[in-house]
């Protein structure tokens, strides 16, 4: 999983320079040439929804998710165990809805060749983040369900 690891924080990476230079660069045009970039805020919307879910997927992987813990504080490990893996069960079935939806979403893109309103270029290659993202975001939350189950922690200590 550590190649996993790497491709994640890469893409994340990548994701959120791109954002800030387009942003920054999108800023400048403004006002020193007082037209700004058309593409640059389709761009940077479509990249934002990658590294959202990206960013899920990295949170899943060092269980970082914001939680409601006044529950789980109060009850034995036992008890905060079957929790937290109802909550996983709940987070798999969650995102591997939007990578199935998210699939339809692109393979109707693709049918009706839609295209960006700015750039004109084909919807599905943007539409697309949402699923990739999702698998992303899915793969995390059944490995930490596995490791949950087993009782292990993602360096196989017990939990």
């Amino acid at each position: 999983m550590r190649i996993l690891d790497r491709i994640e924080e890469i893409v994340a990476a990548v994701c959120l320079s791109v954002m800030t230079i387009l942003a920054f660069a999108n800023v400048v045009a403004r006002y020193v040439f007082s037209a700004s970039f058309s593409f640059s805020e389709e761009i940077t919307t479509y990249l934002f929804v990658l590294l959202s879910l990206l960013g899920t997927a990295i949170a899943a992987r060092r269980r970082a998710h914001l939680g409601l813990t006044i529950l789980t504080d109060v009850v034995n490990p036992r008890v905060r165990r079957i929790l937290h893996i109802i909550g996983y069960v709940f987070a798999v079935a969650f995102t591997g809805a939007i990578f199935y939806y998210g699939i339809l979403m692109v393979l109707s893109q693709r049918q009706l060749h839609q295209v960006t309103a700015n750039m004109q270029w084909p919807e599905w290659i943007f539409g697309s983040f949402v699923p990739i993202g999702a698998l992303f975001a899915t793969v995390r939350f059944v490995q930490v369900l596995i490791e949950e189950i087993r009782g292990t922690d993602e360096k196989g200590g017990e939990n």
